[in-house]
């Protein structure tokens, strides 16, 4: 039984009956969830209906004077918007039919009621005029602003495509991207399943949203799930849903986002972190286009596009009996491969000049230039990080200096050194044979070297940072071979 409404939020029920012990019964059956008024007679009856709206009236069908039937008619044309129930102890079709027809009766509840069927029939008659409300509400609202929704969906759709396109996928002319989006657009047009292989941060989330919209689903949702970023169990709920009491916690039914993606595109990244029990539950959807809810009896239709992408060797983990063969060749009905930021070194300057304008907006700060000596420190450097460890080297950029021109000096230590490479990798590089002084001789070419890049070659601060006169610095670097 569900608990009753505050006071003021109860709908109205009149029950209309010349019998006072049948008022009674039906008040005590539902006073705890309705405000319940009560008339013995039509008029009676008549004189509240003006005074006062009832969301559902309950009328006994053989009363003195008039039938039940006949006073419903009356109602329909007087008070349309309440939802008329009859009450009777005969079986009478002639009555039924008469109803029905004329009095647009909602239901009849033969005597002797049972307080659960007769409290769950007002129940539901209450729910039935909330949605007839809804709807009229909504029918109207269409009716007159038909042109003006259809409008800006359409201009949203046009923004949409316009700011997640592949155009919109910053690259240099020549780009191995271009190959890439050009393959990209032409399996958009199809239902297909694609997968999306790259390291992390190369822009795969960014291609998948070009996907979507240039495909026919581009009006339905893009939904997003980190496969990586939470546990099996978790993300069970998160893409399938869950029932209410499913487990600790679940308070309320939750749809999944397979469900709240319907006729758009769910992008499942990191797909490759999944263990192989949830491979087993993702397999089973994509098969059956249908998810099953934690907790739930009955499995829910879904119509999804899956776009997957990971930074792992799928096969290999095929191979290895880590990802499930037959899931692979559901995710991977074409597979794309985006190159990582080292691979394509002529996309680095329109990107960083993106970024620049980018993170300045967001960081609200006036922008910068990218001098040439900037960007050439960008390009010495093969970002391991990719795109997202650029844009992360431009913020802290900004955030250092308040010039017109972003310096090379404002980045990190590893971008200026121009490598990669950790403690153990440096450590990895040093000679393990020869004299001392040839060992010395490498470590010194090293630094030198180091210097050099992170001051852009300039010998006068690199002198001065390591305390020797220019002829010196010019000598070593003659002996040495660094000379530029």
């Amino acid at each position: 039984m569900n608990a009753p409404l505050p006071t003021e939020a109860l709908p109205t029920v009149l029950v209309v009956d010349d019998e006072v012990r049948s008022q009674d019964a039906m008040r005590r059956t539902l006073d705890e969830d309705f405000t319940v008024f009560t008339a013995s007679s039509a008029d009676e009856a008549r004189g509240l209906l003006e005074r006062q709206p009832v969301s559902v009236i309950l009328c006994d069908q053989r009363m003195p004077g008039i039938t039940g039937v006949a006073f419903l008619k009356e109602v329909r044309e007087r008070w349309p918007e309440a939802v008329r129930i009859v009450i009777s102890g005969y079986t009478d079709s002639e009555d039924i039919i008469a109803g029905i027809n004329e009095a647009g009766i909602y239901q009849y509840i033969l005597k002797p009621w049972a307080p659960d069927h007769l409290l769950d029939s007002v129940r539901n008659a209450v729910e039935a005029q909330s949605l007839q409300r809804q709807t009229s509400r909504l029918d109207l609202e269409l009716r007159t602003s038909t042109g003006v929704l259809r409008q800006r969906t359409a201009t949203q759709i046009d923004r949409a495509r316009a700011s997640f396109g592949f155009d919109r996928i910053v690259r240099a002319p020549g780009s191995p991207l271009d190959a890439v989006s050009a393959m990209a657009a032409r399996v958009a047009r199809y239902d297909i399943a694609v997968l999306v292989l790259g390291e992390s941060g190369t822009g795969k989330e960014l291609l998948a949203r070009a996907i979507h919209y240039a495909s026919p689903r581009l009006t339905g949702p893009f939904v997003v799930e980190n496969c990586a970023a939470i546990p099996d169990t978790l993300l069970e709920s998160e893409l399938f849903g869950h029932k209410r009491g499913a487990f600790t916690g679940a308070y309320e039914d939750h749809p999944g986002l397979f469900q709240r993606a319907h006729g758009g595109t769910v992008f499942l990244d990191e797909i490759g972190e999944t263990s192989p029990a949830f491979q087993v539950k993702l397999l089973r959807v994509l098969q059956e286009g249908e998810v099953r809810p934690v907790g739930g009896a009955r499995p829910v239709p879904v119509d999804v596009r899956v776009i997957a992408a990971t930074h792992r060797d799928l096969e290999q983990r095929v191979r290895d009996g880590l990802f499930r063969e037959d899931l692979y060749y559901r995710l991977a009905g074409v597979t794309l491969t985006v190159p990582p930021l080292r691979e394509r070194a002529a996309d680095i300057p329109p990107i960083a000049r993106q970024l620049v304008q980018d993170v300045a907006t967001e960081l609200g700060h006036p922008g910068a230039a990218l001098p040439d000596a900037t960007l050439a420190c960008l390009l010495a450097y093969p970002w391991p990080g990719n795109i997202r460890e650029l844009r992360n080297e431009i913020a802290r950029a900004l955030a250092l200096q308040d010039g017109r021109e972003l310096e090379a000096a404002s980045f990190s230590a590893r971008v200026l050194q121009g490598h990669g490479k950790g403690g153990e990798d440096l450590l990895a590089a040093l000679p393990t044979s020869g004299t001392l002084a040839e060992r010395l001789d490498v470590i010194e070419a090293m630094v030198l070297r180091e210097t050099l890049q992170r001051h852009r070659w300039n010998k006068t601060r690199v002198a001065q940072e390591l305390g020797l006169s220019r002829v010196g610095l010019r000598g070593k670097m003659q002996r040495l071979g660094l000379e530029k």
